[in-house]
């Protein structure tokens, strides 16, 4: 019997998933800036419920990005202590190959731009098509970028997911240059579409030690300078 663990803090969202027997159990909160308060007994809580113990998971699933640069860091921190003092491998998963498998999996799409708002007027991005055994993946490289620049997408029909169509809409939409059948601006990562994607990664053997999880931040700065944020809002 195969034990997985799955966290997701990249966003705003926290959420913790356990994979048993082809049973997923899942707590899931809009988290805002508390997912330190939130993530261990949320952690506790979900083992609770499948009687399960740290030491008889098998192994780890773990968001690794991009978003929330505090985000990322709480969920990678807390699985990589986990998977060293248990000895077990992790499956690392991008936040926005989440949402994309959520869109597929839910929804049926067969092919997903997912974008998350990267703040300073930029957002994290990716494209992804549906594979024969429904996963999503990649079609496009990860970036971040302006929210007018966004990956080149193929013909047919898009469904468009992620925090970044909430705050740049019409500007997405113009970038996208594409059919869009469904738009979810409300859409966030969770560990449980993690988990989805995650199986036949574990299956293939296609996971890392503790010492190799690292996160996906994408860029190396946080914060726009004063001089930066006047040159976009310039002062009345």
């Amino acid at each position: 019997m195969t034990r997985l663990l799955a966290v997701d803090t990249a966003t705003e969202a926290c959420s913790v998933a356990l994979w048993q027997q082809g049973r997923i159990l899942e707590r899931h909160e809009i988290a805002g800036r508390d997912h330190t308060r939130l993530l261990l007994p949320m952690l506790h809580a979900v083992l609770a419920e499948a009687g399960c113990t740290p030491a008889q998971l098998d192994g780890f699933v773990c968001d690794v990005g991009p978003g929330s640069f505090a985000g990322v860091r709480i969920g990678v921190g807390l699985i990589k202590g986990l998977a060293l003092a248990l000895d077990k491998p992790v499956v690392p998963v991008m936040s926005l190959t989440s949402l994309a498998q959520r869109a597929m999996r839910l929804q049926g799409a067969s092919q997903v731009i997912a974008v998350i708002d990267a703040r300073m007027n930029e957002v994290y991005s990716a494209s992804f098509v549906r594979d024969a055994q429904g996963r999503a993946r990649l079609e496009a490289p990860v970036q971040v970028s302006p929210a007018q620049v966004l990956p080149a997408l193929s013909a047919g029909i898009w469904h468009a997911v992620g925090s970044g169509w909430k705050t740049y809409d019409a500007i997405l939409r113009k970038a996208a240059a594409a059919s869009l059948q469904a738009v979810d601006g409300q859409a966030l990562p969770q560990a449980e579409d993690a988990l989805h994607w995650a199986q036949a990664e574990w299956q293939a053997g296609r996971y890392v030690s503790a010492d190799e999880l690292e996160p996906v931040y994408l860029r190396d700065k946080v914060a726009l300078t004063i001089a930066e944020q006047r040159q976009i809002r310039p002062p009345a």
